[in-house]
């Protein structure tokens, strides 16, 4: 009867086969459920199933600090080969305007993914019917003018504002902008007539804008974004573009097998049609780069935000 137990013991502890017990890979995503850091984890992870690679996918939100709750989670993983987090610029701003104590520099980088363009949206009965409305009021009364984002400061739905601000002659410290941890809470935002406008990814409300309840008055990108009946900042005559980027970080301490095993997952991931189906449903530009030129990246966008932060006369303390 001892013996039958321990085996029993053993074979639910999956020590009986003597094969080690397996781990599913998770992807951190540090903002709450409906944030465009949601979307594109949870895309990314349907992909790899459909796609038929090899590992299980589980999701899971820790939100808070606009991101940097999630990224010293990530630290203290250190080691953990099983875990990865969906980040992108909201993250490395996130980083340097709470100067928090982590860093993404102590990441290892995998993969950036994607780039995406941001949107000028109002609530259906907004008066601004187009975006010289808008920016009318705007320079009119900046500070009676709220405008919302999904993202921190120095985060891309703080960015793309203050430097369409400066563009049009205004002191960006003189914005309202109303930060929202998500694009959930800042779509509440917008309906609820707290913000007079919001900005956020073009990926963020397609249900939203497809049945009227919101409307974009213009994209940041180079181009028109596709099935958006709105233009470009520079055809609306403000010479200002600006696109975000979002990729994939796991948490320092791996080995080089270990890196290029999760680099090798999402590489695959990459080179999937049903990813390259994503991309064109959701309108993301493919800005696949990987590995250490991923990390050479990460560097150079952060003393990028610095010098933009310092250009616009917005300091880590603003806000």
């Amino acid at each position: 009867m001892l013996c039958a137990a321990l085996a029993a013991v053993l074979v639910l502890s999956g020590c009986a086969a003597g094969e080690p017990e397996s781990a599913e890979l998770r992807i951190m995503v540090p903002n709450p459920p409906g944030s465009g850091y949601d979307v594109t984890a949870r895309t990314a992870a349907r992909a790899m199933g459909d796609a038929g690679i090899d590992r299980d996918v589980e999701v899971f939100n820790l939100p808070g600090g606009g991101g940097t709750v999630g990224l010293r989670r990530l630290m203290y993983e250190r080691g953990n080969a099983d875990l990865l987090m969906l980040m992108g610029l909201g993250v490395v701003g996130s980083e340097h305007t709470s100067q928090a104590p982590v860093s993404l520099a102590d990441a290892t980088p995998i993969a950036r993914l994607i780039a995406e363009p941001g949107i000028i949206v109002v609530r259906a009965d907004s008066p601004f019917r187009d975006l010289a409305g808008l920016i009318a009021a705007w320079r009119a009364d900046p500070a009676a003018v709220a405008v919302g984002g999904g993202s921190s400061l120095g985060g891309p739905d703080h960015l793309a504002p203050m430097l369409v601000a400066d563009e049009l002659g205004l002191e960006p410290a003189d914005v309202d902008y109303q930060r929202y941890d998500g694009g959930g809470d800042l779509l509440a935002a917008i309906l609820s007539g707290q913000v007079a406008f919001g900005v956020s990814g073009v990926s963020e409300y397609p249900q939203q804008v497809r049945s009227g309840q919101l409307r974009v008055l213009a994209v940041t990108g180079e181009e028109r974004a596709p099935g958006l009946d709105a233009p470009t900042l520079r055809e609306s005559g403000i010479d200002v573009v600006f696109t975000n980027w979002r990729g994939i970080v796991a948490p320092p301490g791996l080995s080089a097998e270990e890196v290029a095993e999760l680099t090798g997952l999402v590489s695959r991931l990459h080179g999937s049609p049903q990813w390259r189906a994503a991309l064109e449903r959701y309108g993301w530009a493919d800005a696949y780069l990987e590995g250490e030129a991923f990390g050479e990246f990460i560097g150079a966008e952060t003393a990028r935000l610095v010098e933009t932060l310092a250009g616009l006369g917005l300091s880590a303390a603003a806000g």
